[in-house]
């Protein structure tokens, strides 16, 4: 049996007499790429928020690799390995993308930056993020101010940035948002090469990108989670194309 990069315990977060998460039990097995999709409302960011400790849970529990992380808080978590990117880009646009990639591997490893040194010149930063950078397809751009890097670049960068940190699990929110096609299909193409080196957590309403890219796909529904199972497997279940497949509402 694969092993547990997280095991979702009969999870729940209530927002006044909203349910968000309404008890919610899945697994995520290591070094697959899990898909998480459902219509507006489903609460998909919720779980996302709930599983970075961004958003307190009423009641359940999340183990990462067998530990206890309910209560455990955000710079905890990065800490031991799980990282997340957002549904909007959350990078320094004054920064290039080396710089921006260098204060994540700063902000891991603990370094502190010389003020007394020219930074370019620290190569316990400098390497590590010129890795990532050549890794994500942006090692031509890491001279290159964020802001003028094209909106798929920037999610490139983002995710650069979420991988300098070293995840064992990687939560990404939404990484095709505002892509056109091209960049949309770059985007797939990176997530396909990162699979089996990092477990990946994935919130999508790309369909086209979440079958092309998951192993296995978990269906949310007000909170609850109503199907998984393999593209396939989803592909062909009635109560999911019901609630789901089929319709254009955006995640």
């Amino acid at each position: 049996m694969a092993e547990l990069a997280l095991q979702i315990d009969d999870l729940v977060k209530r927002f006044g007499g909203l349910t968000a998460t309404d008890h919610l039990t899945m697994d995520i097995h290591a070094g697959e790429i899990h898909a998480v999709i459902g219509p507006n409302g489903a609460g998909k960011t919720t779980l996302i928020g709930q599983l970075t400790g961004e958003i307190r849970s009423d009641s359940g529990r999340v183990l990462f690799f067998d530990q206890d992380i309910t209560r455990m808080a955000v710079h905890a978590r990065s800490g031991i390995g799980l990282a997340r990117s957002f549904q909007v880009t959350n990078i320094l646009q004054d920064f290039t993308a080396l710089q921006n990639v260098m204060l994540s591997v700063q902000a891991h490893d603990g370094h502190s930056f010389r003020f007394w040194k020219p930074v370019s010149r620290q190569s316990e930063l400098v390497d590590p993020a010129m890795e990532v950078l050549q890794r994500v397809g942006l090692g031509d751009r890491a001279g290159t101010v964020a802001a003028s890097l094209s909106h798929g670049e920037q999610r490139q960068l983002e995710i650069a940035m979420a991988l300098a940190t070293g995840p064992k699990v990687l939560l990404l929110d939404e990484p095709m948002a505002g892509m056109g096609p091209e960049d949309s299909q770059r985007m797939v193409n990176f997530l396909n090469g990162l699979k089996g080196g990092v477990t990946i957590l994935l919130v999508e309403h790309d369909m086209d990108a979440v079958f092309a890219l998951a192993d296995r796909i978990t269906v949310l529904v007000y909170g609850r989670a109503i199907a998984t199972g393999t593209p396939d497997e989803i592909r062909d279940n009635e109560d999911v194309r019901a609630a789901y497949l089929g319709d254009d509402q955006d995640a």
